[in-house]
């Protein structure tokens, strides 16, 4: 009883004019922030932080809330219409809403992805709600070496999510682990693959790595077309919404069941929505029907399973944060911080004293979720139509906005500088059939688990791996992988079709392969000069890299590809899953796709050789207008209204509201007195 009269009151405290018009603020805002690729929960939770200080506890919770569940809706329109995940959150819902979006389905793949958000975020309010009374006990049984096990376990999603390339994804995976190592280590404090550069010794950030890793190939391959991300299709959102509507009530089972893994993994502090949209992405793969043939080329699926998950992941997050002030996930712990600005302690007393202000939390949470949902809903018609926009006028003001975002890393030259060398490799992975996913996969888990196992023998030597969930989580690992052996053996019926070895056969895979085993060998030369606790973990995933990464190297140079035996990691139209699948050129020759991509990265490099000399905004207005007017031949009004609108935008935003502190150019260093005129210098 106590605990439904403190819901009854909690809503009746929430329902005043004033909380709703925060409510309603915080949910608009969270939309707004979550459309540009970079900026997300963390972002924006941060922004919002300062206003609490003159607010009631109830009052900063429901402006809150508003904004961190409104992020997991609006992240989905950049994801789907221009293949940029808004947040990292969002980066699996891009490999099946933007297939989509390009055969002129973007307003089908939008109603799915909103709706199963909604339902995700719904199922994780309720979580939240009955949770709460009774977390204590189960989450004081997940330790360290609990949460390592569901890291290995998470590592072995990398076959499921390689396709028919599960060479390539190991190496892939292996290439995340070792970027992972990157910076100073915590252990030893011995600097790890720095290069002298000050700005790795914190590590790569995972902002502009995922925005390289998703956002410029498929910026890049825009270029390459030179056509609207829809083509010549017809758009029609009004309809597709309703139809994404009924795909999510005809696959329910599986929201729950994303669901349920996005609210459990919610729980676990660590397993972010970097991780968990993987985790439901990997678990859809290997249990929906002929999912291996159709994931990743517009399966409506793929979206409802990541959707649903991310947005279930902020109640189960919400649990450990209130209930023992441990946060889930980064923008947890600034939502930790407001608590201690409103004076609360998380921890049993929010489920004593203040049970009607966790509730609150709850149905802040809940509606967020409905008034957010309904936004998108009644704007997707508008939003699809983004994807007609005339590439030379859209694809630069998406660079412009990921390259900001990506500046939202760590605001150092350095993250734009990684956006573009990670960007260029992972245009190269893509072309020559290499998954992406298991790289981002291996760098967000290597971070966990290298720490984990530190952890987890100097606090309990060896004996963890007698623990009954580790061994489960161990053996469930290891059942994942004979799996997948065993269904690569299937396809290739058995062992009596051998593969056939011809001359050497030098190709831009052989080529990426040669240049891969040399990193990892580079790695192990380096690596014998640390302390053998530093050097343990990345030599581990060297020796490793060498060993697959040597036979990858083999395989693309002396196997013949026929069709009993396609070369190991060619994925083919049948078999391969979601994320080996290349973008179609249309009738381009490999000679115009190369010289196109060229010429898009020599314009995104200018930027940042023009940025670094005369400032950063400056040199991304030059581009914008310059791109628009020389190279896709747009009128001068056209180039110049864009240009005078993505400067307002900037000036606004980021001048006003965010107050960015932009990076120092050598004229600004020159000259102070730019400088002080604007930061933009």
């Amino acid at each position: 009883m106590a605990v439904f009269h403190a819901a009854m009151s909690a809503m009746d405290v929430l329902f005043t004019p004033v909380r709703m018009g925060l409510l309603f603020i915080g949910v608009l805002l969270g939309l707004v922030i979550s459309i540009i690729p970079g900026l997300g929960g963390i972002v924006g939770l941060s922004l919002l932080l300062p206003f609490t200080f003159n607010l009631d506890p109830y009052s900063a919770m429901a402006l809150l809330m508003g904004l961190a569940a409104a992020v997991s809706h609006g992240d989905v329109i950049p994801a789907v219409l221009f293949g940029v995940p808004g947040t990292v959150g969002c980066a699996a819902t891009v490999m099946d809403g933007y297939p989509m979006a390009k055969r002129g389905e973007a307003g089908r793949a939008l109603g799915a992805a909103f709706s199963a958000s909604l339902f995700g975020g719904l199922f994780g309010a309720v979580v939240l709600a009955l949770t709460i009374p009774i977390i204590s006990p189960i989450i004081l049984l997940i330790g360290t070496p609990q949460m390592l096990a569901v890291c290995i376990f998470g590592i072995t999603l990398v076959a499921s999510l390689s396709g028919n390339a599960p060479l390539k994804g190991l190496v892939a995976a292996l290439l995340g682990l070792l970027l992972a190592t990157v910076g100073e280590d915590p252990q030893t404090s011995t600097l790890r693959f720095v290069f002298g550069a000050i700005y790795l010794w914190d590590g790569i950030p995972i902002v502009p790595l995922a925005l390289a890793i998703f956002a410029i190939p498929e910026l890049c391959d825009i270029a390459i077309n030179r056509t609207s991300i829809a083509g010549g299709a017809r758009i029609d959102a009004r309809t597709g919404q309703w139809q994404g509507y009924k795909d999510v009530l005809a696959n329910w089972f599986l929201v729950v069941r994303t669901g349920a893994l996005g609210a459990v993994c919610g729980m676990v502090p660590g397993l972010g929505a970097a991780v968990v949209d993987w985790l439901a992405y990997g678990h859809a793969l290997k249990t929906e029907k002929d999912a291996a043939k159709t994931f990743g080329k517009g399966d409506v699926r793929g979206v409802i399973a990541s959707e649903s998950s991310t947005n279930a992941r902020e109640g189960g997050s919400l649990v450990t944060t209130i209930a023992f002030g441990v946060p889930g996930t980064a923008s947890m712990a600034i939502l930790l911080s407001a608590f201690l600005i409103q004076g609360i302690v998380p921890g049993p007393a929010m489920l004593t004293k203040h049970l009607d202000l966790t509730y609150t939390i709850v149905w802040s949470l809940t509606l967020a979720n409905v008034i957010g949902t309904a936004i998108c809903f009644i704007f997707a018609n508008q939003l699809a139509r983004i994807a007609t926009i005339r590439y030379a006028v859209l694809l630069p003001v998406i660079l412009i906005l990921v390259i900001i975002g990506a500046f939202e890393g760590s605001r150092s030259w350095g993250d734009i500088v990684v956006l573009l060398l990670l960007g260029s490799t992972a245009w190269i992975m893509r072309r020559c059939g290499w998954p992406r996913p298991p790289l981002v996969l291996g760098f967000i888990l290597g971070k966990l688990i290298e720490r984990f196992v530190f952890i987890s023998v100097e606090r309990f030597g060896w004996s963890w791996l007698t623990n009954w969930f580790v061994l489960l989580m161990l053996a469930l690992s290891v059942l994942g992988i004979l799996q997948q052996a065993i269904a690569g053996l299937k396809n290739r019926q058995g062992l009596r079709s051998l593969p056939k070895f011809g001359p050497p056969r030098l190709s831009l895979g052989s080529g990426l392969a040669l240049v891969v085993l040399l990193i990892f060998v580079g790695s192990l030369v380096m690596e014998s000069e640390w302390d053998f606790a530093a050097r343990l973990f990345p030599s581990i995933v060297s020796i490793a890299g060498v060993i697959l990464s040597t036979v990858l190297l083999a395989t693309e140079t002396f196997v013949r590809q026929t069709a009993a035996y396609p070369r190991v990691g060619i994925a083919n139209s049948e078999e391969a899953a979601a994320l080996a699948t290349h973008l179609g050129y249309g009738d381009l020759m490999d000679r115009q796709i190369y010289l196109r991509a060229l010429e898009f990265f020599l314009w995104a490099y200018g930027v940042l050789l023009v940025g670094f000399v005369i400032g950063l905004v400056p040199a991304l207005l030059l581009f914008l207008f310059a791109y628009m007017r020389f190279h896709g031949r747009e009128g001068w009004w056209t180039a110049s209204g864009v240009t005078l609108g993505m400067l307002a935008f900037v000036w606004v935003t980021f001048d006003h509201f965010v107050h960015q502190r932009w990076p120092t150019s050598l004229i600004g260093e020159f000259i102070p007195a730019l400088r002080t005129l604007s930061p933009w210098f």
